[in-house]
């Protein structure tokens, strides 16, 4: 775990050590289910070593859904847009390589299967039960909102949702995350089991996932 904590903290990426080593604690948790830990937003592959890990460590593997195009806020012009991050090409922001180096430089590559695609179109035709979804792609309410319609329903019982930047005082960042982690437990199906600064973990309960 060691190795894996110092190649989070070298890896281009937003979360902090504590939000990171909750997620990989509910990683772990989530994978004696046997079943995939699937990740909405990979950016540069932070987040992914820690569910990475955590998987090999279960018998899964984890699996992490992004376009590679960078979220709203990574735009040229945007707080946290990286001119480092733009492919010369095309002028556009492309992490998918970053990204892949991050996997090979934590020798983590073989533990997950990169899924480049917009979540909504990716989550329509995914059928297997999932035993995480970890929550971190676009942070507008229509992003955050699709990621959570499109891949919440799809977590086995007993499985965990995990929403990053909740933030209940829009003085400390975007709403959207928080709305979606309130629709969470307003649906009957989730209980909140963890809080780390902007973290939320949420495990789903038996019942039908409201429509």
């Amino acid at each position: 775990m060691t190795d894996v904590l110092a190649a989070f903290e070298a890896a281009k990426g937003f979360m902090p050590l504590a939000e990171g080593l909750a997620l990989h604690a509910a990683a772990k948790e989530a994978a004696s289910l046997g079943l995939p830990l699937l990740e909405v937003g990979t950016y540069c592959g932070r987040s992914t070593l820690l569910l990475a890990e955590a998987a090999a460590g279960g018998g899964t593997v984890a699996v992490t859904v992004d376009h590679h195009r960078g979220s709203e806020e990574q735009q040229p012009g945007w707080e946290y847009h990286d001119p480092s991050l733009v492919d010369p090409a095309t002028g556009r922001m492309d992490t998918l390589p970053t990204f892949r180096r991050t996997l090979h430089a934590a020798g983590l590559e073989d533990q997950v299967i990169a899924i480049v695609g917009r979540s909504p179109l990716v989550a329509k035709v995914w059928r297997q039960p999932l035993g995480l979804v970890f929550i971190d792609g676009g942070h507008t309410d229509e992003h955050a909102s699709a990621d959570y319609a499109g891949w919440a329903p799809l977590l086995a019982e007993g499985g965990l949702l995990v929403i990053h930047d909740v933030f209940p005082d829009p003085a400390d960042g975007g709403q959207a995350p928080y709305r979606v982690h309130q629709r969470a437990l307003r649906s009957g199906v989730f209980t909140e089991v963890a809080v780390e600064g902007s973290l939320r973990v949420l495990r789903r309960e038996p019942g039908d996932f409201p429509a």
